[in-house]
Order: C-alpha cells, then structure tokens, then sequence
C-alpha cells in the first residue's frame, strides 16, 4: 500500500471508535506525521484518551499512559538514576516518556516542575538525566489532555509549554446520530478490541520523510509568514506567533496536504490548520474588560493577505 492509503486506513480504524470526528482524527494523525505533539483540551468523556489509544493500536505503537496527578515527579517522567548495591555503580532506570506515544492525562494537574521535564522529549525528542543524553524511541509523540473548566488544584500551561505542542484542538460533543450510533454499539462490545494494526513505527517513519518532502511554493512561503508577522503587529494581540509557530503551520500543511493526496501545498491546505496551530500561541488582549475573541482577530489578519498561486 502507498502512505496514503496506510493513512486512510489508520483513520478507518481510530473511526471506529471516536464517531462523527473524521476531521479531528486526520489533524491528530497529520500531527503525527509532521512529527509535532497534540494538545487536546476539552471537558471529560469525549473519547480524549480512547483517541489516543485507538492510534497507538492502529499503528503498532509502543504506548505509555500517565495519569499527570500533583504527587508525579519529573523522575517519574525522564527516568533517574539508583545506586545498585551489588556492583557499587549507578544504574539509570528509564521513565515513562520512553516510548512511542506518551498519553499524558490531565496535564495540567501536575506541577510545573514535571510539565517542565516534558520539554526536551517534546521539542527534541531526547532526555538528559545527571549529564547523559539518551534518545527516545523514534517516532516519538506526546498526546495531552486537560480539561478547560474548573482550576482547582490545577497549574496553568506556560507559554514555553503550549509552544511544544504543534497543535490544540478540541473534541467536542457527538452530534445524535453518532451519539446513538455509540450507545448501540457499546452494549455489544468494546470498539477498541476491534482496531487493527495497519502500519508500524518503520512505516510511519517513512512516511513522515515522505511528508517533509512535500514541495511549498516560495509564495505559499510568504503567505505563511505574512499571517504570522500579522499576528505580531495587531493590536488586540498582547503577544504574536514565534518562528516556532511559522516552523508548525508549514509542517502542519504539508502533512495535510500529503493526506490529501497532493506532493504540494496550497493555500486552503494552511487555512484548515491554521486555527488549531496558531490560536494557543497567541496571547490576546482586552477590550472593555472581556478577552478579544482569537479566531475572530485571526480572520480579520487573513482577509488582509492576498495570495496568487498559479
């Protein structure tokens, strides 16, 4: 099969447990490809940590799943290093994160010292314990979950945290058919017994080389650059897009691009992933008291961008 198909079948497969999401599944997936990390900020029982489970299973990955409560320890995350007694050495034992798709649920519950110990793996994909750098396991992803409501014995995300992640979406509920669709099917048997494997780590590398080379037109380029410099310069935005960012719309694209059966980007390509990347790196002003609305200002800065592709 080409990767494209292998894509379409991952998809089938994480479909059948997350109904009437189609769009929300090709981002994660696309997010995988382009090798970034996924934020998935939404209330409980939405099928957040199914998802993740359903893609792991769906392609032979390693999966690890931490429940990010206030007593985890950066340890606990990159591993540490104990004295064995029977050789009079120190001996590193390897923390969660040593896997293909980490599942951090509820991240923001944990301390900002642990969400810390997550920004190396994400952003390098590597940890460094008492001086040593060890790789992790390629590929290698971060899944999170925290939930939008309530902040009681919560720890807000840093900005420098919410930049490793490519992108951050949101579930949302079911519409009925789906919703009914799931009921139904539950009293039957459990969906996720029911994914199959349909790729491997080696075959999700490939075809993340196969992703980086999707070719971008130099306008396309500066299309890229124009909405994020844009985001730079508005006045109701406190503080703008990094070049961190302008790096994950472009990635982001063209693995859009490549599930949707094109070696090029285009222009629509950046504009479906444009709110799901941009919007969490964008610190917002206020006017009369009340936060400006983000997609609303990212709108407006679009309009304003004239893009000519031949």
């Amino acid at each position: 099969m080409t990767g494209i198909e292998i894509c379409n079948e991952i998809m089938t497969e994480v479909n059948k447990v997350i109904s009437g999401k189609e769009d929300v599944v090709k981002k994660v997936l696309a997010c995988f490809l382009a090798g970034g990390n996924v934020l998935i900020e939404d209330i409980p029982g939405v099928g957040k940590t199914t998802m993740a489970i359903a893609f792991a299973k769906a392609m032979n990955l390693d999966v690890k799943r931490m429940q990010f409560t206030p007593d985890v320890m950066p340890s606990d995350v990159v591993g540490f290093s104990m004295f064995d007694p029977t050789d009079n050495s120190f001996k590193y034992k390897e923390g969660v994160v040593f896997c293909n798709l980490l599942l951090a649920d509820e991240i923001n519950r944990t301390s900002s010292k642990t969400q810390a110990a997550l920004l190396e793996c994400m952003e390098e994909k590597r940890v460094t314990v008492d001086g040593v750098v060890r790789k992790l396991p390629d590929p290698f992803m971060v899944i999170a979950t925290e939930n939008p409501e309530g902040s009681v014995g919560t720890h807000c995300l840093p900005d420098s945290q919410l930049d490793r992640f490519m992108i951050r979406i949101t579930v949302g509920y079911p519409d009925k058919e789906s919703e009914t669709a799931m009921l139904k099917n539950r009293e039957e048997y459990n969906p996720l017994e029911y994914v199959s494997a349909v790729a491997t780590p080696d075959i999700i590398k490939e075809i993340q080389k196969e992703v980086s080379n999707v070719f971008i037109h130099d306008k396309v380029y500066k299309y890229i650059v124009d909405i994020v410099s844009g985001t730079r310069n508005h006045e109701a935005i406190r503080q703008g897009v990094s070049p961190r960012g302008s790096i994950a719309l472009s990635n982001m694209a063209r693995a859009y691009a490549y599930m949707s059966g094109r070696n090029y980007v285009v222009p629509d390509d950046v504009g479906t992933v444009m709110y799901d990347t941009l919007i969490h790196r964008m610190i917002m002003g206020e006017r009369a008291g009340v936060i400006i609305n983000a997609k609303n200002t990212l709108d407006e800065i679009v309009r304003g961008i004239s893009i000519d592709v031949e």
